[in-house]
């Protein structure tokens, strides 16, 4: 899976700080469970990490570079919500098959 530049940053950030990587594993697992198939957990968990990515914009410099570059546009993190659900989620049991049609 390749990573955009913002997505790459920000999961280079959270990797280099235990307490971020705990807070957002346990985030992930939480938005899986509550998300009624994977694209829904995705587009929640984009939504979450857009969010956090605008806070952290605020104190970290390297967030704050990263959106004085975009300027009002949004930065996808679609890519880093996908990666951290099949990394971290507990993957969904698959249906039982049925009897056999004769």
């Amino acid at each position: 899976m390749s990573l955009n530049r913002n997505e790459q940053m920000f999961s280079d950030y959270v990797g280099a700080h235990p307490e971020e990587k705990r807070f957002w594993e346990e985030k992930v697992r939480v938005v899986a469970a509550g998300a009624a198939d994977g694209h829904a957990a995705a587009v929640e968990l984009e939504r979450e990490l857009w969010r956090y990515f605008k806070e952290r914009g605020q104190v970290v410099p390297s967030f704050r570079e990263a959106l004085a570059r975009q300027g009002t546009s949004r930065a996808s993190l679609r890519n880093l919500a996908e990666f951290w659900l099949r990394q971290w989620a507990p993957p969904k049991p698959k249906p039982k098959a049925g009897p056999p049609i004769p």
